[in-house]
């Protein structure tokens, strides 16, 4: 039977925030285990805003030939991915988490009225889904209904979930303005959206078909803002732990300063908060005995600036922004030390890499099935690296913005 195949993606994940990577800030051993094959240190994210890059990794395309270069829009099913060239190949295919492949209401939408994706399920399983468990993200919730806020709405949590999302204020591209406070979790650990997203995860595991190998989309909502882990996860981080230094040019106000020390700290209790989950998931593949006939892909949309350079979020170039974590563990190329790959990687090459490890060819799944002038598949399988046939597959990474955005 061809391999299983879990991809782990999480939302605004810095690439120095990973144990598996040279100079990480956090500890972090179960992600440690998914970069048993290898990891990447130059992987580049296609585009550095949440629904263009994950459309690419979704597509193998860059951003501006499925026309989601911005964060507004949603992108057509008319489009090859690889969970329909899976499905088709008859793998079970189940998403759960956040999608965002779709963003069409507009900005400043008033609260409650933006999507509601628990009836939208059809609409997600159009990519080549047959099983769908949809959050919409932390922020999102707050426009849009999903299955882990109807979660909290039958349990009367709705609107105070709502007012605690808005009393941390809005995202800001500028340091000083952003006024993020890294308060934890004011509910139960287990109404926090990714336990409950791994919760599902592990529930379509236990009962997924048992005679059909499965894709596994696991899509967590943390970092992202708001910076608000769990109180078990943020006490556990020491004050002496994060780092006082902040590059940036002019100085920082102290004021700006310690609001940033404080939302630093929260966002390392939330990678902690990750690792966790995902222990919980190889524990589960464990249990199930399908850890070793499983490939793992562990990654990001985009990184975070968190105060760099004076700047939060993302949409820039900076390493912070742009680098996004990449490590695979494929059972059949496991090494026995970590094995840090220096070559530059793109967030599409995940989405070629998935397909050829099924036995798929991914310029075939992934091209039109009518002439095109943006029918070129531009991701390139990792395996030839991980097997040790070659040091690299391309030369450049290519990764685009719109507007003030620059292209690289």
């Amino acid at each position: 039977m061809p391999l299983n195949i879990l991809v782990i993606m999480t939302d605004q994940l810095r690439a120095d925030h990973c144990g598996f990577l040279p100079g990480a800030k956090v500890d972090t051993p179960n992600l440690d285990l998914l970069a048993g094959s290898g990891s990447f240190s130059n992987c580049i994210t296609a585009n550095p805003i949440c629904t263009p890059a994950r459309c690419a990794l979704l597509t193998g395309k860059y951003t501006h030939q499925i026309g989601m270069v911005a964060m507004s829009g949603e992108l057509s099913p008319q489009h090859p991915t690889y969970p329909r060239a899976l499905q088709q190949a008859g793998y079970h295919t189940m998403g759960v988490g956040k999608f965002h492949f779709w963003q069409g209401w507009p900005w400043g939408q008033a609260r409650g009225e933006g999507y509601d994706l628990t009836a939208l399920t059809a609409d997600a399983e159009a990519y080549g889904f047959d099983q769908v468990w949809e959050a919409a993200g932390k922020q999102l919730a707050v426009r849009s209904r999903c299955e882990h806020y109807a979660h909290l709405e039958n349990k009367g949590l709705g609107d105070p979930y709502r007012d605690f999302v808005e009393s941390e204020g809005k995202n800001s591209k500028q340091a000083a303005a952003t006024v993020f406070t890294g308060k934890p979790w004011p509910f139960a650990d287990e109404d926090y959206v990714d336990h409950m997203i791994t919760d599902q995860v592990i529930h379509h595991l236990r009962e997924r078909p048992k005679g059909k190998p499965f894709l596994m989309f696991a899509s967590l909502c943390s970092p992202h803002p708001p910076f608000d882990p769990p109180a078990r996860y943020l006490d556990g981080v020491l004050y002496e732990e994060v780092d006082d230094f902040i590059p940036t040019d002019p100085p920082m106000d102290m004021e700006t300063k310690k609001r940033l020390w404080r939302m630093r700290r929260a966002y390392r209790a939330l990678v902690r908060m990750i690792d966790t989950q995902v222990g919980r998931m190889l524990a589960t593949l464990r249990a199930e005995g399908v850890l070793d006939s499983t490939m793992i892909v562990f990654t990001t949309d985009h990184g975070e600036m968190l105060g760099d350079h004076g700047c939060m979020q993302k949409q820039s170039y900076y390493a912070s922004s742009a680098r996004i974590p990449l490590a695979i563990r494929h059972p059949h190329y496991l090494t026995e030390t970590p094995r840090v790959i220096p070559a530059p990687v793109e967030l599409t090459d995940v989405t070629a890499t998935i397909l050829d490890a099924a036995g798929l060819d991914p310029q075939a799944s992934l091209s039109l099935p009518w002439p095109a002038f943006n029918n070129r598949v531009p991701a390139r399988s990792l395996l030839p690296i991980l097997r040790g046939e070659t040091e690299r597959v391309r030369d450049i990474a290519f990764s685009e913005c719109q507007d003030e955005w620059q292209m690289l």
